[in-house]
């Protein structure tokens, strides 16, 4: 499990499928938080795949810095250091990517076949939705009915990461703050509301932003 305070990774598992000159490479993507899960999941593809021609793979854990790739039977080079470069292009950690091959009766060459795997790696990766997890304060901000308006402007014009609105005695608006902003946050609201509005860490997790 990744320790930064931000960070990219996919969002979640996908397989995706790559024709090249009627050799199939079937690329499954998976958010991983360990090696020990990346190995899970390596082995239930073996498993699923074991009348394969190749079943490659590369993997990254941003803690203690981990990555593997393997080859798989397929020239040295020309299969799981693509799998990884794509991987590394995307600037992702955290991940999983192992591309099946069923050989279609034509040779790719050594070009061919590390154009391909990356290929295919990268297009599982979109498919999985590479966001950016970024570690955020949970902030519970409770003002006035009257304060809702101004609130929402700032929520809006700052944008903030708003997850909920809660209408009650008050409202409380639930805001995902960065962690290195959290304190100038807090600060801008309640010198906005003149002291007025409560605000409140209650929370901190990760909180995944998509790329466009």
């Amino acid at each position: 499990m990744s320790v930064k305070d931000v960070y990219k990774t996919v969002k979640e598992q996908s397989q995706s499928l790559l024709i090249e000159k009627k050799s199939k490479f079937i690329a499954n993507v998976k958010p991983v938080n360990n090696e020990e899960e990346a190995l899970e999941f390596l082995a239930r593809m073996r498993s699923e795949y074991s009348d394969a021609t190749h079943n490659v793979y590369a993997y990254v854990i941003d803690e203690n810095n981990i990555f593997r790739y393997s080859d798989d039977g397929e020239p040295s080079g020309t299969a799981g250091m693509p799998v990884l470069d794509a991987i590394r292009k995307a600037g992702i950690v955290d991940v999983i990517v192992v591309v099946t091959r069923y050989f279609g009766g034509t040779l790719l060459g050594t070009g061919g076949l590390v154009h391909t795997y990356g290929a295919s790696a990268k297009q599982g990766l979109i498919k999985s939705g590479i966001v950016t997890r970024q570690l955020c304060d949970i902030l519970s901000v409770k003002v006035d009915y009257t304060l809702h308006g101004k609130i929402q402007h700032e929520i809006a014009s700052k944008e903030y990461l708003l997850s909920d609105t809660i209408y009650e005695d008050l409202v409380t608006f639930i805001i995902s703050s960065p962690v290195d902003m959290t304190d100038k946050i807090m600060a801008d609201i309640v010198n906005m509301t003149n002291g007025n509005a409560i605000c409140e860490k209650t929370d901190k997790k990760y909180v995944d932003v998509e790329e466009i």
